[in-house]
Parts: C-alpha cells; sequence; structure tokens
C-alpha cells in the first residue's frame, strides 16, 4: 500500500509513543482465601505499554510496533498460573512483557478483581505499578 504522503515532515516528530490495551476481562484463580482459589473471579485489566512504533506508523508495518494480540496471549498466559497476591500477578506480567517484546522501554498495569470477597459490598480492588526496563543484567 503505497504512503498517503511518502516524505516525512519535517515540522513533526513523535515522542512518548504508547499502545493500550484497556479492560481485557479474564478469569483466573488469585487470592490469600481457598474459596478464591476454587471458585475464581473476573479481573479486569489495563496495559500502557511505551514503545517507538514510529517506524510501523510511517511504513504501515505490524513487524515495527508490538502486536497487541501477541501481548493479551502472554497476559493470558501469566493470569493463568494462580497466585496469592495480584502484587505477584502484575510483576510477573511484566517480567514476561519485557523478556517476550524486547522494545518496550516502560509498561504500566493496573490489576482489578470484580467482586473481592472482603465482607463488604464492594464492586473492585487492585493494584497499580509502572515497571522501567533497566540495563541490568
Amino acid at each position: 500500500m503505497p504512503l498517503l504522503f511518502p516524505y516525512i515532515f519535517p515540522i513533526m516528530k513523535q515522542s512518548k509513543m504508547y499502545i493500550h490495551l484497556n479492560g481485557v476481562k479474564i478469569y483466573a484463580y488469585h487470592g490469600v482465601l481457598p474459596q478464591e482459589n476454587k471458585v475464581g473471579a473476573e479481573y479486569i485489566l489495563n496495559l500502557t505499554l511505551k514503545t517507538d512504533f514510529s517506524r510501523a506508523s510511517q511504513m504501515d508495518d505490524l513487524t515495527y510496533t508490538i502486536n497487541y494480540a501477541e501481548v493479551f496471549q502472554a497476559v493470558k498466559k501469566e493470569m493463568q498460573i494462580p497466585s496469592r497476591l495480584l502484587e505477584h500477578v502484575i510483576q510477573r506480567i511484566a517480567q514476561r512483557l519485557f523478556h517476550d517484546f524486547p522494545t518496550l522501554t516502560e509498561i504500566k498495569i493496573t490489576l482489578f478483581k470484580q467482586n473481592p470477597p472482603m465482607g463488604a459490598d464492594c464492586q473492585e480492588t487492585g493494584v497499580e505499578s509502572t515497571f522501567t526496563k533497566t540495563n541490568a543484567i
């Protein structure tokens, strides 16, 4: 497919590029209570992925960006591994995404458990963290 504008505008520079996956619903088995590990719960996940996709936006080619369908599959695999704490789940998700998608430089994750068993009428509880890639080995 030909580019609509076959030249690059010198007055424009892309920066702070993010890919979002919001409102991803996944059923999983996380929690401290035995009931949570047997019955499970619905979780809602939001991801903000920082990467340079400037070449993809110029070339209209998936090769030069991160495929969000592949991101979802990686997240789904991590969500299928039971954990006691949501903090642990998002840590694992971030580690896997940095491993599977080396061009990522930052990941923001929010993870909400729907209708948590806490003796109160509560729509959701959740955790949020931003992870930044370091050059440490």
